[in-house]
């Protein structure tokens, strides 16, 4: 009685229960798979915004740093430009300084807007046991081989020149002379004088002492071209003379 009423289950029925099952537990796998794929994408896409995000911050940040190297750079390079022009400035006031110092106790004063003025006055021979012979300046005409001194051969000379500066300070002036004898340079010397300021006081400029040299051949007529010119290249004095060297202090020989 009891088995009518609870009934029994056929192979058939038994082996359909059984497949549903799997079915339903495949269903469930695809269903957890498919989530799993999704949760994995979604879990990618999430690590490439998160690392989009790191570079993006990496760049803001070096080029922040960039940036304020930069401005580092663009504050030094202006503290530099300041130091320069107060340091300009500086030495445009210790040169004005200078300048003041040179002209400040004379009785002539500097005048930017005017050109200095350099007069060469006159040559001096000094020769010891001589008496000192004083050329003014220009000298006479040099056409012929009219000579304005002479010279004993190997006797001690000096020459010295006597020269005013005005208007202005002339900077660095210096004294070039070249001799020849007989068209042969035989001599050339440069010389820096130095930097004088205006004044009414004459100046005075001599050569170390010199030994005209000895001998048949050095006697004779010689040419001198002597030159004065400063460091801005102007020309105060251009000019050409001759002397004479002799055995004695007497009459020309024939040479």
């Amino acid at each position: 009685m009891s088995s009518a009423i609870v009934g029994t289950i056929s192979p058939s029925q038994n082996t359909g229960i059984t497949n549903m099952k799997k079915e339903v537990e495949q269903k469930n796998d695809k269903i957890i798979e498919s989530f799993s794929s999704e949760l994995k994408e979604n879990t990618d896409i999430c690590k490439d915004l998160m690392k989009e995000i790191s570079t993006k911050n990496g760049h803001d940040q070096a080029d922040t740093a960039v940036k304020r190297e930069d401005d580092v750079c663009l504050k030094s390079d202006v503290s530099k430009n300041n130091e320069q022009l107060e340091k300009n400035v500086k030495g445009d006031e210790s040169l004005g300084s200078q300048k003041q110092q040179l002209t400040g106790n004379i009785g002539l004063s500097a005048d930017e807007n005017r050109k200095t003025e350099v007069q060469i006055l006159s040559l001096s021979v000094l020769s010891p046991g001589r008496a000192d012979v004083v050329l003014p300046i220009p000298f006479p005409s040099t056409t012929s081989k009219e000579t304005l001194f002479t010279l004993k051969e190997g006797s001690k000379y000096r020459i010295k020149f006597h020269f005013t500066v005005t208007n202005n300070v002339v900077k660095n002036l210096t004294y070039t002379y070249m001799v020849w004898k007989a068209g042969i340079r035989v001599h050339q010397t440069k010389k820096l004088i130095g930097t004088f300021n205006p004044r009414q006081e004459q100046y005075t400029f001599g050569l170390e002492e010199g030994t005209t040299p000895t001998g048949f051949f050095a006697r004779g007529p010689f040419l001198v071209r002597s030159k004065f010119v400063d460091d801005d290249g102007n020309c105060y004095l251009d000019t050409t003379y001759y002397f004479d060297i002799r055995k004695d202090w007497g009459a020309r020989e024939k040479c």
